[in-house]
């Protein structure tokens, strides 16, 4: 008896394209399977090195701590339950913010791979390392555009501690936002915000603090966010610490 093969997507029997006949049944084309975009980006996950630790984040051992905790996990669980209703809106984003290690990646992470059994493609857009590369090549437009497009373009954009290593105190004691990071940032926020986009965002910066940096970054993203904004304050909040104890 021949052993059937089990395929991750039966679609496509995991070639990531669909082929499509004619009325004699004959192939005419093929168009790409909705896996594709899904395990392009778990190839680029697994090329960062991150896979195992992306791939263990989820609601399950997600355990709070107390009422602020659950109630964050409640939010990201309702947002992954309601995402098909709420895709095309106006308020079709999520953000975590503020205190560190609050659990705000660990959050972010499991609304990405929920979205991502559904087969909706998340980008991962590790703030720090993959802003540094789109700076890199800004002097070459060419480059530049195809760098940057990559985020404006994904289904649903993941930005992982935004602003991270960005800023710089002025003369007077405030912090500002890099002109590079600034640039970049309102290219691909403004892109999806008009393009009704939805992006998962987390940062140790508050709300004030990201409209004190960019007003027009700041307020395009929390309009994109409204109804789905939480902001955590306090050290008792520090989710990695009390997983240590």
């Amino acid at each position: 008896m021949e052993e059937k093969i089990e395929y991750e997507c039966e679609i496509c029997k995991d070639k990531e394209w669909v082929d499509i006949y004619d009325e004699d049944g004959l192939i005419t084309s093929s168009k790409p399977c909705k896996c594709r975009e899904v395990k392009h980006y778990k190839r680029i996950i697994e090329s960062s090195g991150i896979t195992e630790a992306f791939l263990q984040r989820n609601f399950e051992n997600f355990k709070p701590n107390n009422q602020v905790t659950a109630n964050a996990k409640a939010m990201a669980m309702d947002y992954v339950k309601k995402f098909d209703q709420i895709k095309e809106s106006k308020n079709n984003s999520i953000a975590y913010l503020g205190q560190v290690g609050a659990g705000k990646t660990h959050l972010s992470i499991a609304i990405a791979n929920e979205l991502m059994k559904r087969n909706i493609g998340v980008r991962y857009m590790q703030y720090r390392e993959d802003i540094t590369r789109i700076k890199q090549v800004a002097a070459d437009e060419e480059s530049y555009a195809r760098e940057i497009n990559k985020y404006k373009n994904a289904t649903v954009l993941l930005i992982d501690d935004l602003y991270k290593n960005a800023t710089y105190k002025t003369r007077a004691g405030y912090e500002g936002l890099n002109d590079a990071d600034k640039r970049a940032m309102f290219e691909i926020v403004n892109y999806r915000y008009f393009k009704g986009a939805p992006m998962i965002i987390s940062s140790e910066y508050t709300v004030d603090d990201i409209l004190s940096f960019d007003e027009g970054i700041g307020s395009r993203i929390f309009e994109m966010c409204k109804g789905h904004i939480m902001e955590f304050q306090g050290e008792e909040l520090n989710y990695r610490l009390y997983k240590a104890l």
